[in-house]
């Protein structure tokens, strides 16, 4: 018997709940699924599943058995990284958390990566809420915010900040907020993370200030706030990232750009318990470089946007100049 593949096929039979998809994903027949976990039951004398009709699960003996698989699994394939073996070609699965809203960045653009790299799976995770990562299974995870988690080891980290976004539809009918204190006479779309999640904190010459918005649409998922600010709902409060590439495509504008709100702190982070697999590596530098382009885009159609404005502040001061009567 293979120890370490029955006791991998053990592992994966307990994070899927299935033979079926064990076996869909290994390219087996379900029986022979089957007969790895009963050959591991033959070989420790034990029985391993309780199991019916409608459900899997794990006996007390099973449950040891998982808890001692991982850690060695986990520490063959460091081995194996570590020496190379896995080196010539990205190959196997990486799961990645992200947020709702930033699945929609990576979907556009992992087709790409994995275009090359016929042997790499990539499974987005996709959630709000962080949980812990090795009981999510994820050996990468995009973070929000300051990683107070020890246990996470930091590759990549860049700030953002959020941003106030509209559709052109909302600006033509409600027109555009000069300064924070207008947003009280707009209508806002609120993610609803928490208490005073309707309250915004931009930066302004005096300091930064706090607006409480009225929420007319709230949300705990930020996928449904973007939808309703791409059909012209309202005004958003959404991080630079989630927003890209709809900025780009002229989906959403920005409003109030020149009161930038507080950056916000993003990460690419794994587990310290694990190795970094060649395959993980290859997909967090693939997110690393498009989050990297697409923010020195962002920052340079800022620039140019900055910069027609001044030419055409420019140009009306010229004019206004040029117009003024003679004085005798």
């Amino acid at each position: 018997m293979d120890l370490l593949g029955a006791l991998g096929v053990l592992v994966r039979v307990v994070e899927t709940g299935s033979f079926s998809a064990v076996a869909r994903e290994r390219d087996l027949s379900q029986a022979a699924v089957a007969r790895q976990v009963s050959q591991l039951e033959e070989h420790f004398g034990v029985r391993l599943f309780h199991r019916t009709t409608r459900k899997l699960s794990l006996t007390d003996d099973g449950q040891m058995l998982l808890g001692l698989a991982r850690p060695v699994l986990d520490g063959v394939e460091g081995l194996e990284a570590a020496l190379g073996r896995q080196s010539a070609s990205a190959v196997g699965l990486v799961r990645v958390g992200v947020t709702v809203t930033a699945s929609r960045f990576l979907v556009q653009r992992l087709p790409t990566l994995l275009a090359g790299h016929p042997g790499l799976k990539v499974e987005l995770v996709i959630s709000d809420r962080f949980g812990d990562m090795i009981e999510d299974r994820l050996d990468l995870a995009m973070r929000v915010g300051e990683i107070a988690d020890s246990s996470l080891v930091i590759r990549r980290s860049w700030t953002a900040e959020r941003v106030a976004v509209a559709a052109p539809s909302y600006i033509e009918r409600h027109g555009t907020p000069s300064v924070p204190a207008d947003l009280e006479r707009h209508t806002c779309i609120v993610h609803d993370v928490g208490s005073d999640s309707d309250v915004w904190t931009f930066v302004t010459p005096e300091g930064p200030q706090q607006v409480r918005v009225p929420a007319g649409f709230l949300a705990n998922d930020s996928r449904a706030v973007l939808q309703a600010a791409e059909i012209g709902y309202g005004i958003a409060f959404l991080r630079l990232l989630e927003v890209s590439d709809d900025l780009r495509s002229g989906t959403l504008v920005r409003v109030l750009s020149d009161f930038p709100a507080t950056s916000v702190p993003h990460s690419l982070v794994y587990p310290s318990r694990r190795h970094l697999a060649p395959r993980t590596r290859l997909v967090m530098d693939f997110i690393w470089e498009q989050v990297q382009q697409i923010l020195a885009e962002l920052a340079t159609a800022s620039d140019e946007g900055a910069l027609r404005t001044r030419r055409a502040d420019a140009r009306a001061l010229t004019h206004s100049h040029s117009s003024l009567p003679e004085r005798l």
